[in-house]
C-alpha cells in the first residue's frame, strides 16, 4: 500500500494550546483506545474547553488486546480493559456519548450529524473510528454462526464455546487468529487453523518467524493447514444442528462446533470518504495527524500515516500506536508542534510466550540470531549492512529494549558480538 502525504495548512485553535478559549469544542469520534487517550491528552495539556467523546459502543474507553486473551479465557473481567478508573474518567469532564453513531460530517458547517437526530458542532474534530473485523463473502456465510473478535461483546459471545470437548476452526493465521487459537487450546478445545497463505503471519513477519509460530502452535496440539483456501460454509452434514462445516478449496470439509474468522481489519473510513477527505485504505494524515481538512485529525487503526522506518505510509494496527497517535492528535489539535513518526512496535502473547517486533523486518535484511528458539528465549536482528533495522524476539523483553535503542540510534554494530550471548546488550 502506498499513500501520498496530504498537504494541509496548519489551523490551530485561536489562542492555541492551554490558552484556547473555553468556548471552543473538540469532538472525538470513536471512544476506543485512541479516542480515550486523545481525550486524556487534551486535559493533561491544559485544554479547558468542551470535549465531546462519541462512541458507538456502550463501554467507556478500553483496550482491545486483552479481549483475545485474558477476557476471552475468563481470567479477567471486561471492566479490567478500561483505560482508566471511573473516577479518573469522570475527572476529565468530557461529554461522553456512548451508543451513538456519527452519520455524517458537515465540513462546511463544522458539525457532525448524529444517529439520535442531533448535530454536534466542532472547532476541531479527531477521528478515532478504528476498524471492524473483516468478513468473508463466500457461499454459506449467512447460514452458519461465524464469530469474530473485535469487541467486548464478541469476546463474551465466543468464550463459552472454548471448552474441553468442543472443536473450533479458526479461519486466518494472522495475529488475531493465532491468539484466539492459543486461548481456545489452553481452554481445552480442539483447534484447527486454516490459513490461505503459505505461512503464518506472512504479511507481517519474515519466514523464520512464521516457522517459529508454526512450531509453537503444533507443539500445543493445534492442527495448522497452510495454503488452504475456504470456498464456503455449511450446516453440518451429520445432522447436528449446532455443528458447522468449513468447506475448503480442495473439496474437503472441516466439521466443528465453532468457526472464528480472523481474516483482518477493515478501517472505518466511510465517514471520512463521504466527507471528501483524502483516503487510501484508511484516512490519510501527515506527521501532525492532520487530514486533508486542517480542522480534522485522525489517529489509531483508521489513520494512514507516513512512516520513515517503513519507507512508506501505512496503518499501524497496534496498542502502542492507538495510544501514542491519539495523544499526538490531541496535541496537534491544540496547535502544539507534533512530529509523529514512531518506530513500529507490536507484541503478541500466546501460550505464555511474549513475542515483540520492533521496526519493519524484511526478507532483504541480513538476519543475526541471539539465543536459541528451542530455549524459549531469543532475538532475531535484521540488519542492512552492520546497522540494525528491526528486531523480533520471544520472551526477551530486556534484550529487546536494548534492540530498540540500537535501531533508533542507527549506529554500526559488531555483528559477532551481537550474536554472542556472553556480550551484554548494554555493551553493544
Amino acid at each position: 500500500m502506498t499513500a501520498e502525504r496530504p498537504e494541509v495548512e496548519a489551523a490551530a485553535l485561536p489562542h492555541e494550546g492551554v490558552n484556547a478559549p473555553s468556548a471552543h469544542t473538540i469532538v472525538i469520534v470513536g471512544a476506543g483506545q485512541a479516542g480515550g487517550w486523545a481525550a486524556q491528552a487534551l486535559r493533561s495539556e491544559g485544554f479547558a474547553g468542551r470535549v465531546v467523546l462519541i462512541g458507538d459502543e456502550a463501554h467507556p474507553p478500553h483496550e482491545r488486546p486483552p479481549l483475545s486473551k485474558a477476557v476471552l479465557s475468563g481470567a479477567a473481567a471486561p471492566e479490567s480493559t478500561r483505560l482508566m478508573k471511573p473516577e479518573a474518567f469522570d475527572a476529565l469532564a468530557v461529554q461522553w456519548r456512548p451508543g451513538v453513531q456519527v452519520h455524517r460530517i458537515d465540513r462546511a458547517a463544522k458539525q457532525v450529524l448524529l444517529s439520535d437526530g442531533t448535530a454536534q458542532p466542532y472547532d476541531k474534530l479527531i477521528l478515532c473510528t478504528g476498524g471492524r473485523a473483516r468478513r468473508l463473502a463466500v457461499p454459506g456465510a449467512d447460514q452458519v454462526p461465524l464469530h469474530t473478535l473485535r469487541t467486548i461483546e464478541d469476546a463474551q459471545a465466543l468464550a463459552p464455546a472454548l471448552r474441553p470437548g468442543r472443536s473450533v476452526v479458526v479461519v486466518g493465521g494472522g495475529w488475531i487468529g493465532l491468539e484466539v487459537a492459543a486461548t481456545a487450546r489452553q481452554q481445552g478445545a480442539e483447534v484447527v487453523v486454516v490459513e490461505t497463505q503459505s505461512r503464518l503471519c506472512e504479511r507481517t513477519v519474515p519466514a523464520e518467524v512464521s516457522a517459529y509460530l508454526l512450531a509453537l502452535h503444533r507443539a500445543q496440539g493445534v492442527r495448522v493447514l497452510l495454503g488452504a483456501g475456504v470456498r464456503g460454509f455449511a450446516r453440518s452434514a451429520d445432522g447436528a444442528d449446532s455443528r458447522s462445516e468449513v468447506l475448503q478449496a480442495d473439496g474437503s470439509a472441516l466439521t466443528c462446533d465453532t468457526i472464528v474468522l480472523g481474516v483482518g481489519l477493515v478501517p472505518n473510513d466511510e465517514l471520512a470518504r463521504e466527507a471528501g477527505l483524502a483516503c487510501e485504505g484508511g484516512v490519510l494524515v501527515d506527521a501532525q495527524c492532520r487530514t486533508s481538512d486542517p480542522h480534522i485529525l485522525a489517529a489509531g487503526d483508521v489513520a494512514v500515516a507516513p512512516n520513515p522506518w517503513a519507507g512508506r505510509s501505512l496503518r499501524l494496527e497496534s496498542w502502542q500506536n492507538a495510544q501514542e497517535q491519539g495523544m499526538a492528535a490531541a496535541r496537534s489539535a491544540l496547535g502544539h508542534a507534533v512530529d509523529y513518526q514512531p518506530l513500529p512496535w507490536f507484541w503478541s502473547d500466546q501460550y505464555g510466550m511474549n513475542l515483540q517486533i520492533y521496526g519493519m523486518p524484511t526478507p532483504a535484511h541480513c538476519v543475526v540470531q541471539r539465543g536459541d528458539p528451542a530455549s524459549g528465549s531469543f532475538v532475531l536482528f535484521y540488519l542492512a549492512g552492520d546497522v540494525v533495522q528491526a528486531a523480533v524476539g520471544a520472551n526477551a523483553a530486556r534484550d529487546l529494549r536494548f534492540a530498540r535503542r540500537l535501531i533508533e540510534q542507527r549506529k554500526p554494530v559488531d555483528v559477532e558480538r551481537l550474536a554472542d550471548l556472553g556480550t551484554p546488550m548494554a555493551k553493544l
